[in-house]
């Protein structure tokens, strides 16, 4: 595992690419505060409005920057370096969090260092862990992005794999709006699941190569809830917890047997799962289980790191203050932001 001790450096990172504001504090490897500050006004309109995240943004970062420096004890002389999500992500809502991250920089004549939030999600999976075997089959799922990408013991990664439409999260979501769920859907058709069992079945899509697809499945089940709605206007009413088991399990499927699928590709047996759709309770006891039953290592970050979190951000600085490897100040060129520019 790689260690990041030593050093003596105290970073403050930033992340505010979509709908999550978020500042941490980690002094070294240990995560000193992780605070974050979530959007609820999104709720009403069914899905992120990004005017409004950039707005609340500005009048968040002030307050959670503050708020993580007093829980973890120190002040802003005591820090070395910012760290800050350069993209993917929301424009307007990255520009508030780079500026704010130049300024900090700038003011204190300490380095900035830029990090790309897929692969803070994928390093996300060595926090907390005593030890770790690599390589690293990593899957992130959230709500944005579906992608598999091997981590290498020099902390390298290279995509295999990744959605060519909808995302995982994206597909809970949307399908959660044909079940008449509020935003966000994930987190319920997860505890509604839980009441019921997977007795309707829809197809999963067969794409080629280490590749997902979920569009398709978002179609399916529009189809056949228009069916039975023909038949029974209260269906869904009736079948919401079995509609959700239903719709969580070939979710699950689809992600791990694509996973199992490339890890047994390539010899890979440590797996890792990021991002969001990582805290779903069934998708953590599936690969859990699989993962026990062929002696494979599984990774999984505790929940308050699954989700958009600044510590992530910051255990990716912790590499790039290893090599030095500080941005410039200026914060243009921000939507293409690729883990192959980190």
């Amino acid at each position: 595992m790689p260690i990041f001790l030593g050093m003596g450096v105290n970073i403050l990172a930033i992340e505010s690419s979509c709908d999550d504001t978020s500042v941490a504090v980690l002094s070294d490897h240990r995560v000193l505060s992780n605070i974050i500050s979530s959007q609820i006004i999104h709720k009403k309109y069914g899905g992120v409005v990004p005017e409004a995240a950039s707005r609340i943004h500005m009048e968040m970062i002030v307050q959670c920057c503050n708020e993580a420096l007093i829980t973890s004890g120190l002040s802003l002389d005591q820090i070395q370096a910012i760290a800050v999500t350069r993209g993917p992500g929301l424009m307007g809502s990255l520009i508030v969090g780079l500026a704010y991250a130049k300024g900090l920089a700038l003011s204190l004549g300490i380095p900035l260092i830029e990090v790309n939030h897929l692969q803070a999600h994928v390093y996300s999976v060595m926090m907390d862990q005593e030890s770790l075997e690599f390589p690293i089959l990593c899957l992130t799922v959230s709500g944005g992005h579906t992608q598999l990408c091997v981590l290498e013991e020099d902390l390298s990664l290279e995509i295999l794999g990744q959605t060519i439409d909808d995302a995982a999260g994206e597909a809970f979501d949307k399908i959660g709006k044909l079940l008449q769920l509020p935003y966000p859907a994930g987190p319920l058709i997860d505890k509604m699941a839980k009441e019921g069992k997977a007795i309707y079945t829809f197809p999963k899509a067969k794409v080629g190569g280490h590749d997902f697809s979920f569009s398709g499945l978002k179609t399916s089940v529009l189809y056949f809830l228009q069916k039975q709605l023909l038949i029974d206007p209260e269906f869904i009413t009736k079948e919401i917890h079995n509609l959700c088991a239903s719709v969580q399990k070939v979710i699950c499927d689809m992600l791990l047997e694509k996973t199992i699928e490339s890890a047994e590709q390539y010899g890979i047996k440590s797996i890792g799962i990021a991002g969001g759709v990582s805290a779903n309770s069934h998708i953590r006891t599936v690969f859990k289980n699989t993962c026990d039953a062929k002696g494979w290592n599984l990774y999984i970050p505790k929940i308050s790191y699954c989700t958009d979190n600044a510590a992530m951000i910051g255990i990716v600085s912790l590499y790039k203050y290893q090599k030095r490897l500080f941005a410039t100040m200026d914060i243009s060129a921000l939507a293409r932001y690729s883990i192959k520019d980190s």
